[in-house]
């Protein structure tokens, strides 16, 4: 098929895309400045502007990470550099009498690794649908999001919450550029997978990003990722050990270190945290600061939080997929008992009692899930709920492909149905096995919600808006239903069990 070039002017400059298949695309739009030389480690500043056609055909540079997880086809990488804070718009390639609906994605991957490049996070069927698309780059790992900024001196100062500054950024761009794509800037929609869910979710607490967005979708958000400034604190001086520097000196290690140098020290540092405390991650917000004032469920139970309307939910088999990949969850009875170790004796015999086979390997495997999403999903669901709209879901749904790899609906699984997957090759190959009709119908009706979310606030007919006295739940499956509070004792159990780790 032909392809056109389309330009558009933003407030920085004007950008060169291209229109193929129906919509339009602009890849690596800067939404700041790099964050290099002096500029590492410090909160991001708005882009300057460029003079003639910035031609944004190509995805540019990635934050670095292990390289393995750059992947963007077969033998094929990414580029990694700490010049990576861009931003893809798509749009449909017509015209509308009225501006459309802003869906902003935030990728997952922990924090430390991920990529708007994703082949996944295409977008151009959601434009498709009626939105302007667009995903973003942020800064990972030690460079973004380990709060290192205890550590900062008067010559080397060093900023807190840098991959939500990031966002936060690129959300400010989208705010003052959107409608030159056909976007309405007062109709955004935010929306994340795993860290990119606990991303979203969190900026419902986050003082500089009231008004940026009107509703917010948060897919499979972690739990346990904000830490206060004390534990801040403590990780920082634990990984400029691991980086090979003393306090005293660790900030100027830490601004003369290499990209790469920093990313291996991170993947160090990660694994020692994660064998010797399962129920901390070292890396995510920090509270306290005056970027993020309060513990973000804590902001959103006591009413601080934007009361915008959530899409809030969880996978069904969550764990299954760290069996397999990204061995960091607590899914074995080692890292279970060591989890459960400073928990009272009462809490812990009603949390193992939710899993009534443990510890047999299947109900470590839920109970690792459970801790690490589900348990989210119930604590931020219950604490918005009392002060704006939440419709809380639960994927169910897996080809039979997947249930014979012994993954089913496993974590990031919801993807394959948000963004079309099963209409591209590696979805109709999951789905040979007699499921093509279900992989289309659970596709269709995903993405008509999240759409129909996006444009109005609500997700469609027959799913009730959730409440502590009804607990309803949108269960997506070969027959889609509403179930009232699945998995109650096990809700209970971790609701109790919040209580205990503050």
């Amino acid at each position: 098929m032909e392809l056109r070039t389309v330009r558009i002017t933003t407030a920085s400059g004007l950008v060169e895309g291209f229109a193929r298949d129906g919509v339009t695309r602009w890849r690596s739009i800067p939404y700041a400045e790099p964050p290099v030389g002096k500029l590492r480690l410090r909160a991001p500043r708005p882009v300057k502007p460029w003079d003639g056609v910035l031609r944004c055909h190509r995805f540019a540079n990635c934050a670095p990470q292990p390289r393995k997880y750059t992947v963007v086809g077969v033998g094929k990488y990414q580029r990694m550099s700490e010049d990576c804070l861009t931003l893809n718009v798509v749009a449909p390639d017509n015209e509308h009498k009225r501006p459309l609906p802003v869906m902003v994605f935030v990728h997952g991957g922990g924090y430390f690794l991920g990529s708007s490049a994703t082949p996944v996070y295409d977008g151009a069927s959601l434009a498709r649908q009626g939105c302007v698309f667009v995903s973003m780059n942020y800064r990972l790992g030690a460079l973004g999001a380990v709060d290192l900024s205890s550590l900062s001196t008067e010559a080397f100062p060093i900023d807190d919450n840098l991959h939500l500054r990031d966002v936060v950024m690129a959300l400010r761009w989208v705010r003052d550029n959107i409608a030159s794509f056909g976007g309405d800037p007062d109709a955004v929609t935010i929306f994340g997978e795993s860290a990119g869910a606990h991303a979203v979710a969190t900026l419902l607490a986050v003082p500089a990003a009231k008004g940026l967005f009107h509703q917010v979708i948060s897919q499979s958000p972690a739990g346990g990722l904000a830490s206060s400034v004390e534990q801040s604190e403590e990780y920082a001086v634990k990984f400029a050990a691991v980086l090979g520097a003393q306090r005293s000196d660790a900030a100027a290690v830490l601004m003369t270190a290499s990209p790469a140098d920093l990313v291996a020290a991170f993947d160090r540092f990660i694994t020692q945290e994660s064998r010797n405390v399962p129920r901390a991650y070292p890396i995510g917000p920090t509270y306290g600061t005056d970027y993020l004032p309060l513990e973000p469920v804590g902001s959103l139970r006591s009413g601080k939080g934007h009361p915008v309307p959530l899409i809030i939910g969880n996978n069904a088999e969550e764990g299954k997929l760290f069996t397999r990949f990204l061995k960091l969850l607590p899914i074995n009875e080692p890292m279970i008992e060591l989890l459960l170790s400073t928990v009272e004796p009462v809490d812990r015999e009603l949390l193992t009692a939710a899993y009534p086979s443990y510890p047999q390997a299947a109900a470590c495997i839920e109970l690792g899930g459970d801790f690490t999403f589900a348990s989210a999903v119930w604590q931020i669901a219950d604490a918005h709920s009392t002060h704006a709209p939440v419709h809380v879901y639960r994927y169910d749904y897996a080809p039979r492909m997947l249930r014979w790899f012994g993954l089913g609906a496993t974590h990031a699984m919801e993807l394959l149905a948000v963004f079309d997957v099963y209409r591209m090759s590696l979805g109709r190959l999951l789905s040979t096995a007699g499921d093509k009709r279900s992989a289309l119908r659970i596709t269709d009706d995903v993405q008509a919600r999240w759409c129909t979310f996006a444009r109005t606030g609500e997700p469609g007919p027959g799913w009730p808006e959730y409440s502590s006295a009804n607990r309803a739940v949108m269960v997506f499956d070969r027959t889609s239903r509403v179930e009232y509070d699945p998995w109650a004792v096990r809700r209970q159990a971790w609701e109790r069990f919040s209580l205990t780790r503050g």
